[in-house]
């Protein structure tokens, strides 16, 4: 077991690897440190490095530059975008890190199963940040599950909760609007979900079926009025709830003149003051009318699965909801579970008996990220590298390469009018 600190190196600083995982990380300086940085926008490097106290040659301009030198640290997060992912992370197995990849991996399967091969031939541990898998509420769960209460498990409904001002700000006017550039939305935003609804259940999928749009944030559903940008005397702006004023300045969720300085707002601003924020909307993608960009993605998806077990599964996606988090409904042979993750509350009723309330609470600093994802993700990785014992949570490139199978599987369908694809296994 391994009694140093672990140094970690972190490629990208946007809002996960600077703001999520490095936060947490300042939070666990008696097992880890970051003694090295890398991004292209040199106020976000120098943030880090003041916050992590890296060392001025240890900050790099590029993740290219950073993975170009001898292995700096024991391992490497990577947090670039989409299609950067296997790029460096191929680098980085050159150079003998261990990494934790943020997801999606890659929208290519030959870029799967390429990093896959590269992975074992090397030796080294690739998780993915799958981060569901991690919370007290999908563990809760996955508990119940397999304990038998419920019996075998015979359908399982799901649904994310995109949340309106999330699909505006990610998905319309953001970084993962467009299929091209990034990923189908089935697998930026639900592989996640795909990942740990595989994992509940213990079993593959054997086939998918899928249906969804892009509905509305269209240049034909613009009201009455609308003009390009929320600050170009928009005459529908006051009934708006996609106007950006609202969504940065005013929201009571995610406002800066509500006190939010996280996401989304650090989005738009390294160091988000009224003034950066009302700068940034007024020049930025961000101030863009949602019914006047260029997004492609779509809106609402629904996947139904078979599973090898013979269960099966429907995730509904949808922008469209007031309030964000996962529900979910497991039913089997002898019971059912019901769980509502904003609200932290877990129903398990075996049938015949009264039911088992569990409510994981809302407020404890632990949920935050993910429902206490985040955090147990990053726990869970030092873990490994220190050498401790960790549980069967742990999402590795091998296990986690089964969600993207299912919604690249899911996104043919879907552009096949919901015709069902059967899900192969990845073979190098």
């Amino acid at each position: 077991m391994i009694d140093k600190k672990i140094t970690i190196a972190i490629a990208g600083l946007g809002s996960r690897g600077r703001t999520a995982y490095g936060a947490i990380l300042l939070d666990m300086k008696d097992r880890a440190q970051v003694v090295a940085v890398a991004d292209f926008d040199s106020q976000r490097t120098s943030l880090a490095a003041k916050e992590h106290n890296v060392k001025p040659e240890m900050v790099f301009s590029s993740v290219e530059e950073m993975l170009s030198k001898d292995k700096l640290a024991d391992a490497v997060l990577i947090c670039t975008q989409d299609q950067d992912h296997v790029r460096h992370a191929l680098m980085a197995l050159d150079k003998g890190y261990d990494i934790l990849l943020e997801k999606p991996v890659s929208p290519n399967l030959y870029e799967l199963k390429k990093l896959v091969k590269k992975s074992k031939e090397v030796n080294k541990r690739v998780l993915v940040c799958h981060v569901l898998r991690y919370t007290p509420f999908f563990q809760t769960i996955k508990k119940a599950i397999d304990s038998g209460r419920i019996g075998k498990v015979v359908t399982v409904q799901a649904l994310e909760n995109v949340r309106y001002w999330h699909q505006a700000h990610s998905f319309v006017r953001g970084n993962w609007r467009r299929k091209e550039d990034t990923s189908p939305m089935i697998l930026a935003k639900c592989c996640h979900d795909l990942d740990y609804l595989i994992w509940l259940c213990g079993s593959k999928c054997k086939s998918v079926s899928s249906y969804g749009s892009l509905s509305y944030f269209k240049a034909e559903c613009a009201p009455e009025g609308a003009t390009k940008r929320c600050l170009d005397g928009c005459k529908a702006k006051a009934s708006c709830p996609y106007d950006a004023e609202k969504i940065y300045l005013t929201n009571k969720e995610t406002g800066i003149l509500c006190g939010n300085k996280e996401w989304p707002i650090d989005v738009l601003s390294n160091e988000p003051t009224e003034e950066s924020i009302r700068k940034a909307i007024q020049e930025g993608p961000y101030g863009r009318c949602v019914f006047y960009c260029d997004n492609d993605v779509v809106d609402n998806q629904i996947v139904a699965m078979e599973l090898e077990s013979g269960a099966t599964v429907t995730l509904t996606m949808s922008a469209f909801t007031s309030i964000g988090g996962r529900t979910i409904k497991v039913m089997g042979t002898l019971g059912d579970i019901t769980g509502d993750m904003h609200d932290n509350i877990i129903k398990i009723t075996e049938f015949g008996k009264a039911p088992e309330v569990i409510d994981l609470g809302r407020e404890k600093k632990d949920f935050a990220g993910h429902g206490g994802g985040d955090m147990m993700l990053i726990d869970e990785f030092i873990s490994l590298l220190e050498g401790k014992e960790v549980n069967n949570t742990v999402t590795t490139l091998e296990v986690s390469v089964e969600s993207h199978l299912v919604a690249l599987a899911a996104e043919t369908s879907r552009l096949e009018s919901g015709k069902p694809q059967l899900i192969a296994p990845l073979r190098g």
